[in-house]
């Protein structure tokens, strides 16, 4: 059995558990647009009785099953601006492509939260968006973005908070060793999808004529190895390490007792064919 929109559903967490305990070797595939709900109401009365995973929009190691090496480099450029929402390989135009993500900025991927929240006036929301998507690779400052929206800090959080909830943004914490000079006390924020990131400013654009294309390249690295670790199946916590000094890594995984570096640095004349 397959339920989409679990959230939704009224008493959905009773009723799931009531259908699997008096219906022998029934299976039940439970989705949703949003973890708002699903999370809070069917995790905890469904325990040992489930298993949870994120979908995400395609990942590089997905397209390497169908792409050549000639096409990759390409398109992998292409995905740097409208992101990998499957839908879009059945887009052919770039006029297109840029309804559909408009589109779903506009109409569905904050509809959850101004229904959740009855919030009336989204703009505070897409302003909050804005400011994030030009801070990319950059430590955000709550009580600052609270300034210059006219909202106060709790209100930020609480907004950063449902838009991770509904897998819009992506929150990364610093990585400490216990250092006075390291930098912990903010976070960084990601877009799951670049094309979503460019839908918020507006901006389409090739990256031949892009000012922000480290940005959208460390955005799209970041996101890549969040979906390698979940399609794998690997747990590791993830990071930044910054100083004051400006000493920086830009993602470590601390997985295994080890730690593990990785810096996203876009230099159009290192571009090799894999």
């Amino acid at each position: 059995m397959y339920i989409d929109e679990a959230q939704k559903i009224p008493d959905i967490c009773q009723k799931l558990k009531l259908m699997i305990d008096e219906i022998d070797g029934l299976k039940i595939i439970v989705s949703g647009s949003s973890s708002f709900d699903i999370n809070k109401d069917v995790g905890e009365p469904l325990t040992g009785r489930k298993y949870s995973f994120h979908l995400y929009a395609l990942s590089e190691a997905e397209y390497n099953q169908t792409e050549s090496n000639i096409s990759k480099i390409d398109k992998t450029k292409e995905r740097l601006v409208f992101g990998n929402y499957p839908e879009l390989l059945h887009i052919p135009y770039r006029e297109e492509k840029k309804d559909y993500l408009n589109e779903m900025v506009s109409s569905y991927l904050l509809k959850d939260i101004l229904v959740y929240e009855n919030i009336k006036n989204s703009q505070k929301i897409f302003n909050l968006l804005r400011l994030i998507a030009f801070q990319i690779g950059g430590e955000v400052s709550m009580q600052e973005i609270g300034k210059q929206l006219g909202i106060s800090k709790n209100t930020v959080e609480k907004y950063l908070d449902l838009l991770s909830k509904v897998f819009i943004l992506h929150k990364v914490e610093g990585y400490s060793r216990n250092l006075r000079k390291e930098i912990t006390k903010y976070s960084r924020w990601y877009f799951l999808d670049n094309g979503i990131r460019n839908a918020v400013i507006a901006n389409f654009n090739s990256i031949v004529s892009r000012n922000d294309i480290g940005q959208l390249w460390e955005n799209y690295m970041i996101i890549e190895r969040i979906k390698f670790q979940n399609n794998n199946r690997i747990s590791s916590n993830n990071y930044f390490w910054l100083t004051y000094d400006q000493q920086e890594i830009d993602w470590v995984e601390e997985r295994d007792g080890q730690l593990f570096g990785y810096e996203f640095k876009w230099n159009e004349t290192k571009v090799k064919t894999p």
